[in-house]
């Protein structure tokens, strides 16, 4: 009877095994597992501290947190469109096909690009008006400057969208959680749900580096005060055009890399 329990248990060991020689070889992997726990608890815990110390905005509470989690939606979905567009030709194994044919690497960023648009117009829509249903809460309500909002948080998530891509083309697969995660790693800083003054002083100075954190200062303003703050706009439409410009440099510098290893048609293998 030992013999094959003792035999079981090591056929068990043994798969167990490999998994952690993955881990052990996969910085992306071990990062994934603190990475979710970590990012609630900071999130949550700058929530926690600002409405303790604002009483006055609990009235509004309801209106303001539904209109955040929508247009953070708009940031999300921007990004992960895009993400998972490049992935999925990665699953299929046709990187190699597309780059036989004429297609050019930038014509293949534009044609993600619209089919992220296409993706996020389609979840936030649908988002939007249940949101309506529910709560009698309208995102629409912002008038135009939701349209500023819907503009800088789109280009914010094409940016960060082809900067995954790149890791994703440079280390494959495995680096494929960053397309849910890597957005996440803004959203403690970048003050969807609170003012960016709640915030540590060391932190807000990088908070304002990210265009979302002046989206959603100049969200408050209109929600807060009926006042569209111009200065908000454009600092996030600058540091858009910079964050472009960084991923789509980024996306080219991988791509080439791949091509003269010969690793166009092995990705997501």
């Amino acid at each position: 009877m030992s013999g094959p329990t003792t035999l079981a248990a090591r056929r068990v060991y043994a798969i167990v095994l490999r998994h952690l020689y993955l881990l052990r070889k996969s910085w992306v992997r071990i990062v994934e597992m603190a990475y979710w726990p970590t990012m609630q608890m900071v999130l949550w815990g700058f929530i926690a501290k600002f409405l303790a110390t604002n009483s006055s905005w609990v009235a509004q509470v309801p209106g303001v947190l539904v209109s955040a989690l929508l247009l953070w939606e708009i940031l999300f979905r921007g990004q992960l469109g895009l993400s998972l567009s490049f992935i999925e030709e990665l699953y299929s194994r046709n990187l190699g096909h597309l780059f036989a044919s004429p297609l050019r690497p930038m014509e293949l960023v534009a044609a993600m690009i619209c089919v992220s648009a296409v993706r996020t117009v389609i979840g936030v829509g649908t988002a939007a008006v249940l949101a309506w249903v529910l709560y009698k809460t309208s995102i629409f309500s912002l008038g135009l400057p939701l349209v500023a909002f819907f503009a800088n948080l789109l280009l914010t998530g094409w940016g960060i969208g082809l900067m995954v891509s790149a890791l994703v083309m440079r280390y494959g697969l495995a680096a494929e959680n960053l397309a849910w995660g890597a957005i996440f790693v803004t959203a403690p800083i970048s003050g969807i749900y609170y003012p960016i003054s709640v915030l540590p002083g060391w932190l807000q100075s990088i908070a304002w580096w990210l265009p979302t954190s002046h989206v959603f200062e100049g969200m408050r303003g209109v929600l807060m005060a009926g006042t569209f703050l111009w200065n908000e706009f454009w600092t996030a439409a600058a540091l858009n055009v910079l964050f472009l410009a960084v991923g789509t440099g980024l996306f080219l510098a991988s791509f080439n890399g791949a091509r003269k290893r010969g690793m166009l048609v092995q990705i997501g293998e």
